[in-house]
């Protein structure tokens, strides 16, 4: 049994329970620096439970970390042992690493956002790896019944939720968004099936209620995920397709209650028509 680990996993458990308040003679940097070290560790009660919620409480609530905390933090995220530590396999324990270490990138990018820690170089840096990240990420599972949530797509959604929100964020950085997205949504292998959808959609639901990119460019890129439904039949197509769908739906739902406009409105719709195969009368097509 790792000692160290073991320890880690007691102090946290006692912190939790004060509120993560710590003690006289305690220092945060020491506990993050042991955080960050398992913070794909594969029992979720360390990971999930444990290091994700001390970080949350640390970096949003308390706001113990300094600004050049902050940035040494990011530093570590962004390395080759967590964010990308990996990438590109499929099945393994690795993806725990990847994936909780993009939820803390998004509590990162969201303490940016309220006050401002990195400068124009450091964001390109967050930037660049987030959106490497989520077309290189190839591990698609949701829950793993051995180590609990993998959920890459989602928690990728979540700091890029965060990402759009940026003043840093141009209409070019919108797009490459919007794109990386798109590429996930057709991945050609796996259906998402653990409300990755309703996460991913929650980027778009975000520009269009924060007028972060004009409409016209959100309804043609809408119409770009109905292209999947005049492809040629195959697995492939089908599971893109099918996404995209949930997808659209997802989005429809959202932002139907507040108003879409017509223009939005039009794209969800005609989209929706173009890859569901019951309405367009394609049923036998693909099985």
């Amino acid at each position: 049994m790792n000692s160290v680990r073991i320890q880690l996993m007691t102090d946290l458990q006692r912190i939790e329970t004060e509120h993560y308040r710590l003690r006289e003679g305690e220092e945060h940097q020491r506990f993050i620096s042991l955080m960050l070290e398992y913070i794909g560790d594969p029992q979720p009660e360390l990971r999930d439970e444990l290091i994700y919620p001390a970080f949350y409480e640390w970096i949003l609530e308390q706001r113990l970390c300094s600004s050049d905390e902050l940035r040494g933090i990011t530093a570590v995220l962004l390395d080759e042992q967590h964010l990308f530590h990996g990438i590109g396999g499929q099945g393994e324990d690795t993806v725990f690493t990847r994936t909780f270490t993009t939820l803390v990138i998004g509590l990162i990018i969201q303490r940016h956002r309220e006050r401002p820690f990195l400068d124009a170089a450091g964001f390109l840096k967050v930037k660049t790896a987030l959106l490497r990240y989520y077309i290189e990420e190839k591990d698609l599972r949701g829950y793993v019944e051995e180590g609990g949530w993998a959920h890459s797509a989602a928690h990728g959604a979540d700091a890029l939720d965060e990402l759009v929100q940026c003043p840093e964020c141009d209409e070019p950085l919108q797009l490459e968004v919007l794109e990386v997205v798109r590429r996930k949504l057709h991945n050609g292998v796996y259906i998402f099936r653990d409300e990755e959808d309703e996460r991913m959609a929650t980027i778009v639901d975000t520009m269009i209620r924060g007028n972060l990119l004009a409409r016209e460019r959100i309804a043609e890129w809408i119409g770009s995920l109905a292209a999947s439904g005049s492809q040629p039949s195959s697995r492939s197509q089908y599971i893109n397709r099918v996404n995209s769908k949930n997808f659209v739906r997802a989005l429809y739902f959202r932002r139907e209650r507040e108003g879409l406009g017509q223009e939005l409105h039009e794209a969800l719709l005609t989209a929706e028509l173009n890859v569901n195969k019951f309405t367009t009368g394609i049923i036998n097509s693909v099985h």
